[in-house]
């Protein structure tokens, strides 16, 4: 499988388009209205840069990649499980495998893992929705099928690191 159709998802997945200024560094990303820390990455991620995510992160060669995005404003205040069918849109042959709620940040977040398709080619996604202060956060993990398990601890270490901060 290509890396190509997992970029693209990261598109897809994307809650607004437009330009942003972010910094990053120790794992803290600034950006206008919001500050937050996510866990440490193993080094088999290296970090790619996809227009409309705060972060984003692939595994060379293997299809996975991981993203994150924050909205501040323009969201009105949607619940869950809208905002987890929100991050479905463009996909196709969507299967819902689980759904939970989970604590995160202090806060109840909502964590599902789909198979679904993108442009005819499946795909396995983890994602995670969290509402705190006036912001809304989403945490993607995708991969090929059946091979999503061997980085989930990666991304389990990173949500359980990830602390947000409203910038007033």
């Amino acid at each position: 499988m290509t890396r190509f159709p997992l970029i693209l998802a990261l598109l897809i997945l994307t809650a607004t388009s437009a330009c942003r200024r972010v910094a990053f560094e120790d794992s803290v990303l600034k950006k206008k209205q919001v500050s937050y820390r996510i866990g440490e990455l193993s080094n088999h991620w290296h970090r790619v840069f996809v227009e409309g995510n705060d972060l984003a992160f692939s595994e060379t060669d293997t299809g996975r990649a991981i993203s994150i995005n924050s909205t501040c404003e323009g969201h009105d205040d949607p619940p869950l499980p809208v905002l987890t069918r929100h991050l479905l849109m463009g996909f196709t042959e969507r299967e819902e495998l689980s759904q939970q709620l989970v604590q995160l940040d202090g806060r109840e977040a909502m964590r599902s893992r789909h198979i679904a398709k993108l442009d005819g080619v499946p795909v396995e996604l983890e994602l995670v929705v969290l509402k705190k202060d006036g912001c809304v956060f989403d945490f993607t993990y995708v991969a090929p099928p059946g091979q999503a398990e061997a980085r989930m601890p990666d991304f389990d270490a990173l949500l359980a690191g990830f602390h947000a901060e409203r910038d007033r």
